[in-house]
């Protein structure tokens, strides 16, 4: 049984060399692990695929694949092409939070979506980035490797998978509390600056609604907030 290890950030993104770290620190690790991952960036990509353009796969080596193609097209690759016997698909660790209704631009969280579609289990993982603190990807692998000792053991229902949000924290804080909560359903800010006829996004994302006990408010609040999705 493989692990397939993906993103939306690409498959150089540090984020996606923290997962897998975490994977491989797991103890008493019995399964292979491959990264089928996208060549080039596709962040906000949501669940788009790829049907009227070929897919390049770019063997790196026995066990890493960049895929010119979305994070979807990868889990879709990754079923039909690489593997048939994938045991689980983790999707990350991507750069900033994937929380509320962000998971339905995501495309972190697509490729998990994708794997549910065909009966395989899934576990998105976000890091949320605070604008003036810098990323510890070493930190994050700690806290997803404990992350994942416990979501790997716990029975999911077909049709649903996990979606993970690490807080953004100083190193020098201790473990964050890991709370499952529901997803937040509160839009995002919709705010555009405007040079003549051409609107640019400029929504402030560390300034959105957030229902309380949701993943933002538990997230946003400095904890690691863990919600079950469903197709």
């Amino acid at each position: 049984m493989t692990f397939i290890l993906t993103n939306d950030d690409g498959i150089d993104a540090p984020g996606i060399q923290a997962l897998y770290k975490a994977v491989n620190s797991l103890p008493e690790r019995k399964f292979p692990i491959v990264v089928a991952a996208p060549k080039e960036h596709h962040s906000g990509c949501g669940h788009r695929v790829t049907a009227n353009a070929p897919i390049h796969i770019q063997n790196r080596s026995e066990s890493e694949y960049a895929i010119s193609g979305t994070p979807a097209d990868c889990v879709r690759v990754a079923v039909s092409h690489i593997s048939q016997e994938i045991k689980y698909v983790l999707s990350g660790i991507n750069a900033g939070g994937n929380m509320g209704v962000d998971t339905y631009i995501s495309g972190t969280v697509a490729a998990v979506r994708e794997a549910a579609m065909h009966g395989i289990p899934g576990i998105a993982i976000s890091q949320y980035k605070k604008k003036d603190l810098e990323f510890d990807w070493n930190l994050s692998s700690k806290w997803t490797a404990k992350i994942l000792v416990d979501l790997l053991e716990r029975p999911i229902e077909p049709g649903s998978f996990w979606n993970v949000n690490l807080p953004h924290l100083s190193p020098e804080r201790p473990q964050p509390e890991v709370i499952f909560c529901e997803s937040c359903t509160k839009p995002l800010p919709i705010s555009y600056h405007i040079e003549g006829n051409n609107l640019y996004y400029n929504g402030e994302y560390a300034k959105r609604e957030k229902t309380p006990n949701s993943d933002v408010d538990v997230c946003f609040s400095g904890k690691i907030a863990v919600t079950k999705l469903r197709l």
